[in-house]
């Protein structure tokens, strides 16, 4: 075959043109640092790439974002518990203090003040945010667990009517005590001597034990038409044939709902009561008898379906869409009622947690979030309501008697105002004594329910304690399979660059050496020889 110039000069031209193609080719590997630009380069290590690139990113947003976002959430969470737990130890202490039986009235005021602080306090610390978020309402992120002010009736945009139903059982139930004062009330110094206090005696003063259903909320809604529609008591099994119909009385009638319940003991009668300023559903010893038979033939954990209603809510009311079903009727712009139902689901037994997860690892959730029914119960609130309300009958007996007190020093012994006057202090010791009593009762039953509340909060503390330590262990992994990964990424996309510079330097050498043959091969031709 004859070797032309022409020929010399294509193939020299070819194979220049492939070592600058490689030189290029190189040279943009130490330009981006990458093996390979476009897919077409290396099928196979573009698979692998996309493959990789997929694993990095998941594993950046599980480690870099969703795993500090849910510690920030437990963080807040433990922070706000941390509180509710000094402020029930606190409670229990002042608790604690005030079962001393040598305190007064004044000093008894003074501790059950703080505790009402403390109260306060502990369900403000229900409406602690995390970017906006309130963190024990569930679902409802955008709701605050408890009221921040006071809404009435019919204020538009607000929530002034709830029909509420609350679901018990017979474990609700409690007993009371209360004091018959025996017509004492309001004698001090200076109307002794009116003659509706002329036949107070010792005998009449009289303590009793009282079977109570203590709702959630006081300040309840009565006196709605139809009539005893107030408040509505049922078994939630459809086979319960007992019905209760509780009668509608006021804490402020006479004789009061108390001593009706009393009368109603000693007489063995079925009466039911419904307190709505203090949430109370007094039953009779042979009322309570009926319930317990029924619950007998039902089974211990039937459910006691209790609905009512609330139209006023103070500052610091828990808000009852988080606890109970509910329907919720508000007024809008125009004034037109507008009713909003909540949990629906609760009275069919089909209410589900509402846990907030995030997703911190491939297939692996963590909850985030405590729900407010583990700490944030109304038990708290009621208990000192009711060491309030007891309180004040204490206060206010123990004003009679130290007013009869100063009036007996002031006459002479003998006389027969002195013995009138005489027969009227020993009535009011003898309440004060039994109010004194159940008074100090109370305080040592509100340490062990505080202990209780106590105990759900350090549960909740542990599980969220529980819940941060596997999102440590979480994060670590993570940490260490985006490291494996990118490193993975790296072997795979990225160059070695000495390995490659190598090549470079070798291919511009050879670059320049076929540039230096091809010119002198082509500086002869056919033309010298002729």
């Amino acid at each position: 075959m004859r070797m032309t110039n022409k020929i010399m000069q294509n193939n020299s031209l070819y194979n220049i043109n492939n070592n600058k193609i490689l030189q290029d080719k190189l040279s943009t590997m130490m330009s981006t640092q990458k093996k390979i630009t476009r897919p077409s380069d290396d099928p196979v290590i573009a698979i692998r790439a996309l493959r990789l690139r997929t694993n990095v990113t998941e594993l950046t947003q599980f480690y870099e974002k969703n795993s500090p976002d849910a510690e920030s959430w437990l963080n807040v969470t433990e922070g706000a518990l941390n509180t509710t737990t000094k402020v029930l130890t606190e409670i229990i202490r002042l608790a604690n203090k005030g079962a001393n039986k040598d305190l007064g009235s004044k000093d008894l005021d003074i501790i059950v003040g703080q505790m009402k602080s403390l109260r306060d306090e502990f369900y403000s610390t229900g409406n602690v945010d995390y970017a906006g978020r309130y963190v024990f309402t569930g679902y409802r992120t955008d709701t605050t667990l408890s009221f921040t002010e006071d809404v009435q009736e019919q204020q538009k945009d607000g929530y002034p009517i709830y029909k509420i139903t609350e679901q018990k059982t017979i474990a609700a139930f409690d007993t009371i005590n209360h004091t018959n004062i025996g017509g004492l009330e309001g004698l001090n110094k200076d109307n002794y001597t009116d003659t509706k206090y002329d036949n107070i005696k010792e005998q009449d003063v009289s303590s009793g034990n009282i079977h109570r259903l203590r709702l959630s909320y006081d300040g309840l809604k009565g006196k709605q038409p139809p009539a005893n529609d107030d408040v509505e008591i049922k078994f939630a099994d459809p086979a319960a044939t007992d019905t209760f119909s509780a009668d509608t009385v006021s804490g402020a009638s006479v004789p009061s709902p108390y001593d009706q319940i009393l009368a109603a003991n000693a007489a063995n009668t079925d009466k039911v009561i419904f307190i709505p300023e203090t949430g109370e559903v007094l039953f009779s010893d042979k009322a309570y008898e009926r319930m317990e038979n029924a619950v007998k033939n039902l089974g211990t954990d039937t459910e006691l379906q209790v609905t009512y209603t609330k139209d006023q809510w103070q500052k610091g009311d828990l808000r009852p869409e988080h606890y109970f079903a509910c329907e919720s009727t508000i007024k809008d712009e125009a004034g037109n009622p507008k009713t909003i139902k909540y949990n629906e689901e609760y009275l069919d037994g089909k209410g589900v947690k509402q846990s907030i997860e995030y997703d911190v690892g491939y297939n692996q959730k963590i909850q985030v979030n405590t729900t407010a029914d583990e700490v944030f119960t109304h038990g708290m609130d009621r208990d000192i309501d009711d060491l309030e309300k007891a309180l004040a009958e204490l206060a206010e007996i123990d004003a009679t008697k130290v007013d009869l007190d100063k009036v007996l020093k002031g006459l002479d012994e003998g006389t027969p105002e002195y013995a009138d006057v005489k027969k009227k202090y020993d009535a009011a010791e003898k309440a004060y004594n039994y109010i004194r009593e159940n008074v100090h009762d109370m305080l040592q039953k509100t340490i062990t329910k505080v202990q209780g509340y106590l105990d759900d909060t350090n549960v909740a503390v542990t599980d969220n304690g529980t819940r941060s330590q596997r999102l440590d262990l979480i994060s670590n992994r993570l940490m260490d399979q985006k490291t494996t990964f990118q490193v993975l990424q790296s072997e795979n996309e990225d160059i070695d660059i000495a390995d490659v510079l190598i090549k470079l330097n070798s291919t511009e050498l050879t670059y320049n050496s076929a540039l230096m043959a091809t010119g002198k091969i082509m500086q002869t031709s056919l033309m010298n020889f002729i």
